[in-house]
């Protein structure tokens, strides 16, 4: 059996890509990504996931409740939305990422408090297949970091 590829498009198993970011939050609450662009992927992935987890079954509540939480954890409080924003519901159910390529970084290293990263999303939502191109900024918070905003083009 293979292992699951990450949704983040780095070519490695989720448990061992975006996956241990995951993991590690849900167990100790704590943000683990070393760049920007590892948590601008690791929120891909967790949007990702939010938007395969089926809410009718145990596990997809389960995951679909991890993936929020993880990704309101990694968002700057300013700018946080509710859970309930975040959480698919029968009537609005998540968008189903399924591709990233990150066109270009600015800073954002792991001694950097400070970065951009440039990216196109591709999915599937209820009005068909869509293309998201986002300029993100993140910065660092007690050591984290956290997604700050985008410019959507």
């Amino acid at each position: 059996m293979s292992a699951e590829a990450c949704p983040c498009g780095l070519g490695l198993p989720y448990a061992e890509c975006c996956g241990r970011a995951h993991q590690r939050f849900a167990a100790t609450g704590e943000l683990t990504a070393p760049t920007a662009e590892a948590l601008m992927r690791s929120r891909f992935a967790a949007f990702a996931r939010l938007g395969e987890a089926d809410p009718n079954h145990d596990d997809g509540a389960a995951e679909s409740a991890a993936m929020v939480a993880y990704l309101r954890a990694t968002w700057a409080a300013e700018h946080r939305p509710s859970a309930a924003d975040l959480t698919p519901t029968p009537a609005e159910p998540a968008a189903r990422f399924t591709r990233l390529a990150v066109l270009s970084t600015q800073d954002g290293g792991p001694f950097q408090d400070r970065g951009v990263v440039e990216f196109v999303a591709v999915g599937e939502g209820e009005g068909g297949r869509f293309r998201l191109h986002e300029t993100s900024r993140f910065r660092r918070e007690g050591g984290a970091w956290v997604y700050v905003d985008g410019e959507v083009r």
